[in-house]
């Protein structure tokens, strides 16, 4: 009975998923996904502030209680929609639908969503974006992705952030990257540090790619 309680959780899920995918057909949407500290935030900073002056951009956060990260994100100067869980480990289409009505993403060339902070829950609900990106840090250990691997099968691009700890720490990243491609050979992989900025370049380059692709399909 369980196992079919969550499968039709998970239609229904799907639908509005779907319903949110034609809302957002002509703007770039990612759905970011890590483990709590990983960096999502300060990540979601840096890009904001390298490219606001190119995109306008959107957030919806994802919390289960506060609206901490939202404020940072409203200090850059976009806008942000907080959604809290009261409890639950992720966010679903349907939050992520109702929270759409709070924000003006027609004009927006890129939504992102913060997802609430876990490795598990939040890979296995499509929210209606483009691109699932995992965000794996330095500091958590390099066995997260054979203990995780759901959400890097459903992700498209890694970030593994905080590479400026990588020599105060026994995280092999060339070992991690092999781990990462055995899941999934055609993973995208950004080693950054959104602290000192080391790696980013590559990560926007990726960014702009995908919006100028998106559009240039929603124009066809």
């Amino acid at each position: 009975m369980k196992v079919v309680m969550a499968q039709k959780i998970l239609r229904a899920n799907q639908q509005v998923a779907r319903e949110n995918r034609e809302r957002l057909a002509s703007l770039t949407t990612i759905n970011l996904i890590s483990s709590p500290g990983a960096g999502k935030t300060t990540l979601l900073e840096k890009t904001i502030a390298a490219l606001k002056n190119d995109f306008q951009m959107g957030v919806i956060e994802g919390d289960i209680y506060t609206t901490r990260d939202a404020e940072r994100i409203a200090g850059q100067g976009v806008e942000v929609v907080q959604v809290n869980t009261s409890g639950l480990c992720h966010l679903d289409a349907n939050m992520v639908s109702r929270a759409l009505n709070e924000i003006d993403y027609e004009q927006l060339d890129l939504l992102f969503i913060e997802n609430v902070g876990n490795l598990v829950c939040p890979a296995e609900f499509d929210l209606g974006e483009d691109y699932k990106v995992a965000v794996l840090s330095v500091a958590e250990g390099g066995d997260k992705p054979a203990k995780y691997p759901l959400v890097f099968q459903e992700a498209q691009v890694v970030v593994i952030n905080k590479c400026d700890l990588l020599a105060l720490s026994d995280f092999d990243l060339d070992t991690v990257t092999a781990e990462i491609k055995k899941i999934k050979p055609e993973l995208k992989i950004f080693p950054v540090s959104a602290k000192t900025g080391e790696g980013l370049e590559a990560w926007y380059a990726w960014l702009r790619q995908v919006i100028r692709e998106k559009k240039e399909s929603a124009m066809r």
